[in-house]
């Protein structure tokens, strides 16, 4: 990741013109190869039969996906959505508060067309193409790569690699939107930003509507300002800004219930301070033993690191490498916000994609080092043998707050490979480093 990357991209030019056909000639492409085009639909239709064969044999399958569905149900049949500790559509198996914003509530309506593990079937099938694109659309925009690293065969193979890494998985087992939301906002960043025509005029709509589900995808919004789409920024602001007027007009008593108590309420989330938060403000209590100032000590820590992350983005930018810039405010994101799950950390697949990139034509071992380490750190479930790795503990005991510096490490891994890179990226800005 050196900055002696040439700085013009290497732009399709499926991706010139009208944009609004962009990606479907981009499938087009990929489906010239019939090989290609059933591998890549074998797995999400192996998705929904496991869904439809799940509901049959009520198999518990789909917690988040459940919680999704029962807040559209909520919403449809007039049931509080923040009132109680779960809902009534909720599977005894899925018991869980709604935590998303009641726009949420709004786009997960189609859900509710579907039994519950057939929603989730579906879900998981949209997020494997979701994959597939965030996989494709970030080969495309790539400024140089190997030859072997072409994008439709690559498309496929990177994809299905990548539901080995945990946070891919774990999104795809529990239901998880987070593969959806990232190619929204990937397709947004990426592909309406370059295009012409009247698809250029939804240029941060998609971004409005993803940080309408979870809030977290408001981060793309100053990217966007950043990198000069202003006006983009605009519109995604005014999406989501559109969305909570359309909300509060249906269900005012929710609107008002998720912003002034529920969003700011930590109960909903589950402790914050496990493992599998692998945010600054997990990490801060984890380290203070659970001090009820973690959270400003967080968003501090985030407020420094917000200027180099800036700097790297506003860099990346500038010479021509869009997907890198979009990844450094991806992970500043997801360090920041107060809640970063395991399987948020799906960002990671682009950042291998990226990684790839940089590698030579012949690769050898010295070469790929740095992405192995990478991958092996996404695909140990590393986070997961953290919180259970003594059984003889009794019930009630923190763990993680028993942890010695060496599992401090072990257990902090995800939030530490941004922290690392970065550092890497500044100090090769040093004088002494820009030849390199």
């Amino acid at each position: 990741m050196s900055e002696t990357v040439r700085a013009t991209p290497a732009v399709d030019p499926a991706v010139e013109g009208d944009g609004g056909h962009w990606l479907a000639r981009s499938s087009r492409r990929l489906f010239a190869d019939r090989t290609a085009a059933l591998a890549l639909f074998a797995i999400p239709a192996a998705m929904l039969v496991a869904g439809v064969v799940s509901w049959v044999i009520d198999w518990r399958l789909g917690v988040d996906s459940a919680v999704y569905r029962s807040g559209a149900l909520a919403l449809l049949t007039g049931e509080p959505l923040y009132d109680n500790d779960f809902l009534s559509a909720e599977p005894p198996w899925a018991r869980l508060p709604f935590t998303y914003p009641p726009t949420g509530a709004l786009l997960f309506v189609p859900l509710a067309l579907f039994p519950t593990q057939v929603s989730w079937g579906v879900l998981a099938a949209i997020s494997v193409l979701a994959l597939a694109l965030v996989v494709r659309v970030g080969i495309q925009t790539l400024p140089s790569r190997p030859a072997w690293l072409t994008p439709a065969r690559t498309t496929i193979v990177l994809t299905i690699l990548a539901l080995g890494i945990e946070p891919v998985w774990r999104t795809l087992f529990l239901g998880q939107i987070n593969l959806i939301l990232m190619a929204l906002v990937v397709t947004d960043v990426l592909v309406l930003g370059t295009v012409t025509g009247r698809a250029r005029h939804l240029g941060g709509v998609l971004v409005g509507v993803a940080a309408a589900v979870k809030l977290t995808p408001l981060i793309f919004v100053p990217h966007l300002w950043l990198i000069g789409r202003r006006t983009d920024a605009v519109r995604a602001l005014g999406t989501f800004v559109v969305l909570q007027a359309l909300i509060f007009a249906i269900i005012p008593h929710d609107f008002t219930r998720f912003w002034t108590v529920a969003v700011t309420d930590p109960a909903r989330t589950g402790p914050t301070f496990w493992a599998g938060n692998q945010s600054l403000n997990g990490l801060v209590l984890r380290l203070s033993d659970l001090a009820p100032w973690a959270l400003a000590a967080a968003i501090g820590i985030g407020a420094v690191l917000a200027v180099p992350a800036v700097h790297l983005a506003r860099r990346f930018h500038n010479a021509g490498r869009p997907l890198a810039a979009l990844l450094v405010t991806a992970f500043f994101g997801l360090l920041l916000s107060p809640v970063s799950w395991s399987h948020h950390y799906v960002w990671v697949v682009p950042l291998i994609v990226l990684l790839l990139s940089r590698l030579p034509d012949h690769p050898r071992v010295r070469d790929v080092a740095g992405l192995g380490a990478i991958v092996l750190v996404f695909a140990s479930c590393v986070l997961l043998i953290m919180r259970t790795s003594d059984p003889s503990r009794p019930p009630g005991v923190k763990p993680e707050l028993e942890w010695t510096p060496p599992e401090v490490v072990l257990g902090s891994v995800y939030l530490l490979v941004p922290l690392v890179l970065g550092t890497v990226l500044l100090l090769r800005l040093l004088p002494r480093g820009r030849g390199r």
